[in-house]
C-alpha cells in the first residue's frame, strides 16, 4: 500500500468525490440503479480504505504490532526509508526494524497497553506542534520596534526594548474584552 501510493490516493480522491455527489442533489436524480452502483462502490472503498481516507500523504512512521504477520509493511517501509516502530515478540527479528519494542505482540492487554502509551506520546507531540505554531503565529502578527516614547497601552516592555503591537491585534483584544 505504502509504495503504490499514488494509485490509493486516486481512490481516496474518488471516494471523497462519491460522498460529496451523494450531499448534492444530483445524486437524488440520478436512476435508481446509478445510485445502487455509487452506493456499492462507495461501500466498497470505505470498506478497503476506510482507515485512511485522511491520509494525504505518506506517513512520517509507522506503529506495526505484529512483524511477522505484516512483513509486508515493513518491507515497504524500509524501501521509502520509513522509520518502523514495532512491538517484537520472541519469535521475530528485531533487526528488521528500526526501532523494537519488546512485548507479547500476542497477548491483547499488552498490545493495548503499549498502543494506548505510543498513542498518548504521538497526541501530545501533536499538541505540542500545534501550540508551537500558534505561537509563531502570534509573534508574527507583532511588529518589533525600539522606541522610548511608545504608548503604554500599545506596547510591552521586555528588558529595556518595547515592543509595539499591531493595531489590529489591539483591535481584537478590544473587542474581546
Amino acid at each position: 500500500m505504502l509504495t503504490n501510493f499514488a494509485t490509493i490516493r486516486k481512490s481516496l480522491k474518488k471516494l471523497q468525490g462519491i460522498d460529496k455527489m451523494m450531499k448534492e442533489e444530483s445524486y437524488k436524480n440520478l436512476a435508481k440503479r446509478e445510485r445502487l452502483m455509487k452506493t456499492r462502490e462507495k461501500e466498497k472503498l470505505e470498506r478497503v480504505l476506510g482507515g485512511i481516507t485522511d491520509l494525504t500523504r505518506l506517513p512520517a512512521a509507522l506503529f506495526i504490532v505484529d512483524i511477522k504477520r505484516e512483513h509486508i509493511a515493513v518491507n515497504e517501509a524500509k524501501k521509502l526509508n520509513i522509520p518502523v516502530f514495532a512491538l517484537v515478540d520472541t519469535n521475530s527479528d528485531p533487526n528488521k526494524v528500526d526501532f523494537p519494542i519488546p512485548g507479547n505482540d500476542d497477548a491483547y492487554k499488552s498490545v493495548e497497553t503499549i498502543t494506548k502509551a505510543i498513542g498518548k506520546a504521538i497526541e501530545e507531540g501533536l499538541q505540542e506542534r500545534k501550540n508551537e505554531k500558534e505561537e509563531k503565529d502570534r509573534e508574527k502578527a507583532c511588529l518589533l520596534y525600539t522606541s522610548d516614547a511608545a504608548d503604554e497601552e500599545d506596547s510591552v516592555d521586555l528588558g529595556g526594548r518595547r515592543i509595539i503591537k499591531k493595531k489590529t491585534e489591539i483591535e481584537m483584544k478590544k473587542r474581546v474584552e
